[in-house]
């Protein structure tokens, strides 16, 4: 069978593709295909293993053709396929999640986080080009965590890793999701709150949902204005849940104290503002890059496409309803 590979990606697991007696054909590109390329490149296969980069639609599956068996992301999301397209066509649709990728994006989150309240990217910045002079009591000065309030916006296994760490810095954490989970809040000590509740309260707003019609533009000028006065706000799920035209003016203003951002609302390009505030820490869509989440995330694209080419259940199937038609 031909499986295509939109782009080269790091991990042991892919040598099993080369291995797996398929034909397997690996994008040469360093970069996201254009639209011609991605259609060229999987005319007549069986599996196509994509990248988040890559728009995966039902015209790209028709220029595959009625072969197509399984198309597996490389990424925890996957709003870069039309599943409806793919559900109507038969096609499985898997992605990657998984422990490593989830603690990899609770680690950078917080990295931000502290970043910007201590100010480490504007301090290590000045002492590269030469201000530091010696020991000052008012330079850089920035805020201790203990005793601030986290408001985590979508309390899955990402948004659930976030507020598990933020205990140990003795910080209250106040939490968003469409249904309340009472255990959590017993085994963590948190608690539940209305978005409204949560943005006029939290000292830090870190964002943890998916990207759906619904959360796209969520966090806009209406929903900015109610948050408290110097909180920060940290972005490492999508960038689209954001509008940065809002978002700029809200930091422009001051009502924002800052923002770490590793994802945009048009990726690869950046808001031209935020690359020159001062409050704002930018990051390349690095979340998940670790050495293990990278390795875990190939095994699991990999197993996705030779799983299911094989006929065995793969893991981590989006629309499960495709898999059980085909064995009824």
């Amino acid at each position: 069978m031909k499986i295509f590979v939109t782009r080269k990606v790091p991990g042991k697991a892919s040598e099993k593709l080369s291995t797996s007696g398929n034909e397997v054909n690996v994008s040469s590109q360093s970069r996201p295909l254009t639209d011609q390329e991605l259609l060229d490149g999987v005319a007549g296969v069986d599996a196509i293993l994509s990248l988040l980069t890559d728009k995966i639609d039902g015209d790209v599956m028709d220029a595959a053709g009625p072969q197509l068996k399984v198309i597996s992301n490389y990424a925890v999301g996957f709003d870069n396929i039309n599943i409806k397209d793919a559900t109507d066509r038969g096609i499985v649709v898997c992605n990657t999640p998984s422990d490593a990728v989830n603690e990899a994006v609770a680690e950078l989150t917080w990295a931000l986080i502290l970043s910007l309240a201590r100010r480490i990217v504007e301090a290590d910045e000045a002492t590269r080009r030469g201000a530091y002079k010696g020991w000052e009591p008012d330079i850089f000065l920035g805020h201790s965590l203990t005793g601030k309030t986290l408001g985590v916006v979508g309390l899955g296994r990402i948004g659930t890793m976030v507020a598990k760490r933020a205990l140990g810095f003795g910080i209250k954490v106040l939490y968003n999701k469409r249904t309340p989970d009472p255990d959590v809040e017993k085994e963590l000590g948190i608690k539940f709150a209305t978005l409204d509740e949560l943005l006029t309260t939290a000292d830090i707003i870190s964002l943890h949902v998916p990207l759906t019609e619904e959360t796209r533009g969520m966090i806009n000028k209406d929903l900015l204005v109610k948050t408290k006065p110097g909180a920060i706000l940290i972005n490492t799920a999508r960038g689209p849940i954001v509008r940065e035209d809002d978002l700029v003016e809200s930091l422009r203003s001051g009502h924002l104290g800052g923002a770490g951002l590793d994802v945009y609302e048009n990726e690869p390009n950046i808001h031209p503002e935020l690359v020159g505030m001062e409050n704002v820490i930018l990051t390349p869509h690095i979340a998940s890059a670790t050495i293990e989440a990278r390795e875990e995330m190939c095994e699991l694209a990999v197993s996705g496409v030779l799983s299911a080419l094989s006929g065995t259940m793969p893991p981590n199937i989006v629309n499960k309803e495709v898999w059980e038609k085909h064995r009824k």
